[in-house]
């Protein structure tokens, strides 16, 4: 357990900041996640026509807006139209804003579509949530270090709910889910007031 996210690069404070305006006038906004720590960089088809090219691992890309309907997606390698190695489809609604993360390790990655809040966060606070999408890590919890969980026993594909918080710097740790064993410590983590956060804990403890 002493090596559960033993190095900086399994959790990537991506700390996305999502101070873009939320889907407006009927459209949905979708942005995408490389979170397969094994894959390539790939190009997102969506009906059959690459939409958005050459994503790297750890990457977000920026909100894009659709009409709301359903959408077959499919994930390729950079120039190449095959393998697929993800095809879904993806229902989207109107005014709604979504994050599309590619998870898991290539031989069984799959999408993790998510629903995202940017509703502004109250005079003097942030919105902060946490996703667990590093495959072989075991459930954490995301502390502030010495002091109180903020989201608990979040397995592989877990998301904890947007909680607000204070602006302010916190010193953040993850630890082993239900104990006090501190796998990582992220000082320095700042959080600006007005501003809606997501952590994604990205990459493999082993390799």
């Amino acid at each position: 357990m002493k090596r559960l996210l033993a190095v900086s690069a399994v959790l990537v404070l991506s700390l996305a900041l999502v101070t873009t305006a939320m889907a407006q006038g009927g459209q949905a906004s979708v942005r995408v996640i490389h979170a397969s720590p094994n894959a390539p960089a790939v190009d997102i088809w969506i009906d059959g026509n690459v939409a958005i090219s050459d994503v790297a691992f750890a990457e977000v890309t920026d909100y894009a807006d659709l009409a709301p309907n359903t959408y077959n997606v499919q994930v390729s390698p950079t120039g190449a139209t095959e393998p697929i190695v993800i095809d879904a489809e993806l229902e989207l609604a109107a005014d709604t804003d979504y994050s599309v993360a590619a998870v898991g390790l290539l031989e069984n990655i799959e999408p993790l579509v998510l629903v995202d809040n940017n509703s502004a966060p109250a005079e003097g606070m942030a919105h902060v949530r946490f996703v667990h999408a590093s495959p072989d890590a075991p459930a954490v919890d995301i502390a502030v270090t010495g002091g109180p969980v903020l989201f608990s026993n979040i397995a592989f594909k877990g998301v904890g709910d947007y909680l607000p918080v204070d602006a302010g710097t916190y010193d953040l740790e993850a630890r082993a889910a239900g104990t006090d064993t501190v796998a990582l410590s992220v000082p320095g983590v700042t959080l600006e007031a007005g501003t809606v956060y997501t952590i994604w804990a990205m990459s493999l403890v082993e390799g």
